[in-house]
């Protein structure tokens, strides 16, 4: 049961800057401006201090997959992703069938509903086939706005995200379809030229899926939808930094061209993530998982993720070196932002929930809090 606590002595990062020797007080499950009589101190110095993670594209972990699984199975990969600091996640699903899609969004709003996860990304099957990735191309159809109605309307309120080749026929109404609705236009797994990106921004798409992979590379005469998601003020780009999707470089480049304001990292996990190396499926297609990076085993196509957050933290701090402010607002606050829920999660601000996460000098994953519960207590002197 969550109690009153004073989280003291750590370098806390606010919405307004870092502070040194800061304190958080949590009272019950949120964070409270003052301690309450009888409150326990928890001495964090020489730690950093830091709002739960927010993930706002993840296909599963701990062995278990948002797409297939089992509603305990389901709660197994949530409870992985908990555990290395990602205290707010989105479940993704891959393409499959109409009718798969429909009934998989029913079980996962149900978790939506009672507050275990912040609702459903669809990503396909309203995809190019020239830039599926590890996407069953049998599966792929045009994005019909009819059709991508019936997924929103599947999801009783919680499709939070739909991932599309905009440039397919149906995709500019579906997006505009998806704007109306309040559910975030994602573009993805496009071959797009930079003017048919730039139509579908202006239609009402707000994020770039996975920028870089599954799209046109950047061209010095076909600057494709790279140059066209980047150069616009309205569109966040997701980056997964986990040294395998991205050169550093790739990242640093979209990082700092975009500003930490309009990235959101995320992990695109799938089932290894936290759990190892073996074989996986991912929707009707088979993963092999070797030295921590999935591929498809028929093709080789890179399969999603085995990142968690706190890894692609780290590998921000330590070998990008972007500021830490700048991690958090991309890590936490911009997904919050997206997503509609900052007004409960995405930084360390009185009557926000007491989700937080510890980090050492190093910025290994120390503790982790949820609703002001640890799920992984630090042990500190």
């Amino acid at each position: 049961m969550a109690t009153s606590k004073v989280l003291s002595g750590a370098r806390v990062v606010l919405p307004t800057g870092t502070v040194d020797d800061g304190r958080v007080i949590v009272d019950g499950t949120r964070i409270a401006g003052s301690a309450p009589e009888g409150a326990e101190t928890v001495d964090l110095a020489g730690h950093w201090l830091v709002p739960g993670f927010v993930d706002m594209h993840n296909h599963g972990g701990g062995g278990a997959s948002f797409t297939s699984g089992t509603v305990d199975e389901v709660l197994q990969g949530i409870r992985t992703h908990r555990e290395h600091g990602t205290t707010t996640v989105v479940t993704s699903l891959v393409t499959g069938d109409m009718d798969f899609l429909t009934q998989r969004a029913g079980i996962l709003s149900e978790l939506a509903e009672q507050g275990e996860t912040a609702g459903i990304h669809f990503e396909g099957p309203f995809i190019s086939p020239c830039r599926k990735g590890a996407h069953d191309e049998t599966l792929l159809r045009d994005p019909d706005p009819a059709e991508v109605r019936k997924l929103i309307d599947a999801a009783r309120g919680q499709a939070k995200m739909v991932t599309l080749a905009t440039e397919l026929p149906g995709g500019i109404d579906s997006v505009r379809l998806l704007a109306e609705h309040g559910v975030l236009a994602a573009i993805g797994h496009t071959d797009a030229t930079y003017e048919q990106t730039v139509e579908a921004i202006d239609a009402g798409a707000t994020v770039a899926t996975h920028l870089y992979n599954a799209m046109p590379a950047i061209g010095h005469r076909a600057p494709g939808p790279v140059t066209a998601l980047l150069e616009d003020e309205r569109i966040t780009v997701e980056l997964i930094n986990d040294g395998t999707h991205l050169h550093p470089g790739a990242f640093q480049l979209a990082y700092h061209h975009a500003g930490a304001g309009r990235v959101a990292l995320i992990t695109d996990a799938m089932d290894a993530a936290g759990f190892g190396d073996g074989h996986y499926d991912l929707g009707p297609l088979a993963v092999e998982v070797k030295d921590g990076v999935a591929r498809l085993v028929e093709g080789g196509s890179i399969a999603g993720s085995t990142l968690t957050l706190d890894t692609a933290f780290r590998r921000a701090a330590t070998i990008d070196r972007i500021p830490v402010e700048s991690i958090v607002q991309s890590i936490s606050a911009n997904p919050a932002k997206l997503l509609g829920v900052y007004d409960r999660v995405g930084s360390l601000e009185p009557g926000k929930d007491a989700d937080l996460v510890v980090l050492d000098a190093d910025f290994a994953l120390k503790g982790v809090m949820r609703k002001g519960e640890w799920i992984i207590k630090p042990q500190v002197a």
